[in-house]
């Protein structure tokens, strides 16, 4: 993966710990294999899982791909709206918010 598209820190622990960085992108492409799921879904599935944890970072990270495999703007606030019964009101606020840094970092 090209290291100029990772965030600093994801991009820093490569360089220090590449077979580590390696291993970890080796088991998320083949989680992505195994299943029916295509890109774009995987994507926001992911998406919604960082929003769970409330990991601003990896809302960050999620959201990036979310739009490489094609997802709108507007599937990207919609993921995360449906995790309103989930995980409540200002979560999914929070992640909006840490969604909107990448789609509209104005």
């Amino acid at each position: 993966m090209d290291n100029r598209k990772l965030p600093g820190r994801y991009a820093s622990l490569s360089e220090q710990y590449p077979e580590f960085a390696q291993a970890v992108e080796a088991m998320g492409s083949t989680a992505k294999e195994l299943g029916p799921l295509g890109e774009k879904t995987a994507q926001l599935i992911q998406l919604a899982a960082a929003a769970s944890i409330r990991s601003e970072g990896a809302v960050h990270s999620h959201t990036r791909p979310a739009l490489a495999a094609g997802a709108s703007p507007a599937e990207i606030h919609h993921a995360l709206l449906l995790l309103v019964s989930t995980i409540g009101f200002p979560s999914v606020m929070a992640a909006l918010s840490w969604a909107d840094d990448i789609l509209d970092p104005s």
